[in-house]
């Protein structure tokens, strides 16, 4: 399917926007799933000053997603009315170290924010190490793994509002809670700070090691997969729940879950995003039917469907 073209009209009343607008654009190859219909308008923004522009010019009746690497994503077959924004690590990647301090922009991978924060011997930051994401996703839910979280390393996020208004908040004003943040869903992060320890180099690389074998050898990474799928319920396991309702290699379309790990959902190959959603949600009924607990995605999902 495709939408109506809106850029014409967008490009008319922000006459100084340096960004790409591209209409109707796939978002499958932006996902890890790699599935999903088009943007109705996808908006690469140059900076955060073109980020701002672009927002307080924007008709606050479209609506705006941002997106990163799309680890964590599914969007639907329909795909997605309005403006999806996507930022570029050419703009917003970078990340450098001083001190104990590591700054990083919402696009850099988590992964090579643990780098450079190993490369200036700063531990406390290894965990991101394992996370197959962006700054902008960690600050947005709380992101972690193997025994740390985005809420323990924070100093201060970025950010620019729908009605591009630019915002700092502190640990405390991101409202951190399991797998989630409290900051208004439409503030878009754009770079964040993160405080850890000098530590020894050889013993932070050993951590790092760590948590990357636990990965290769415990989680499909080389699967079309879109990572953890439900949290965690209080106190229990979501894969032990998935595994215990009989779903390890239950299958719907082109969509199975992992045989390895059973809170990983698999694009085979073929799936639509239709198929992979619905194999989550007969997972989910499954798991409250056998140990009546309630699993909540993790992934998001979004869009239209098909």
């Amino acid at each position: 399917m495709s939408f109506p073209d809106i850029t014409p009209d967008l490009k008319a009343v922000m006459p100084d926007l340096r960004g790409r607008l591209l209409a109707n654009q796939s978002l499958a190859e932006l996902t890890w799933f790699r599935v999903g219909g088009p943007a109705q308008v996808l908006f690469t923004p140059t900076d955060e000053d073109d980020l701002s522009y672009f927002l307080a010019h924007l008709a606050s009746d479209i609506p705006v997603y941002v997106v990163g690497v799309g680890s964590n994503l599914i969007v639907r077959d329909g795909g997605m009315a309005g403006v999806v924004i996507r930022l570029a690590p050419r703009a917003f990647g970078e990340a450098s170290a001083s001190g104990d301090v590591v700054t990083a922009g919402a696009a850099a991978l988590d992964k090579r924010v643990a780098e450079v924060a190993a490369s200036a011997n700063i531990g406390g930051l290894e965990f991101y190490f394992g996370i197959p994401g962006t700054i902008g996703g960690a600050l947005r839910m709380n992101a972690g793994a193997n025994g740390g979280e985005t809420k323990d390393v924070l100093i201060e996020a970025r950010g620019v509002g729908r009605d591009g208004t630019k915002h700092i908040f502190s640990n405390a004003d991101m409202k951190f809670v399991y797998r989630n943040s409290g900051v208004d869903a439409s503030i878009i992060f754009t770079s964040a700070r993160f405080r850890g320890e000098l530590r020894d180099a050889e013993a932070i690389r050993a951590r790092m090691a760590e948590v990357q074998t636990h990965r290769e050898t415990a989680q499909p990474i080389r699967e079309k997969t879109g990572g953890s799928t439900f949290k965690n319920p209080p106190g229990h396991s979501a894969w032990k729940l998935v595994d215990a309702a009989g779903c390890r290699g239950l299958r719907v379309g082109g969509a199975e879950v992992s045989e390895m790990h059973c809170n990983f959902l698999i694009n085979t190959g073929n799936a639509t995003a239709h198929d992979i959603e619905t194999l989550g949600e007969t997972v989910r009924e499954r798991v409250k039917a056998n140990s009546g607990i309630e699993l909540h995605w993790e992934i998001k999902r979004i869009g239209i469907p098909g």
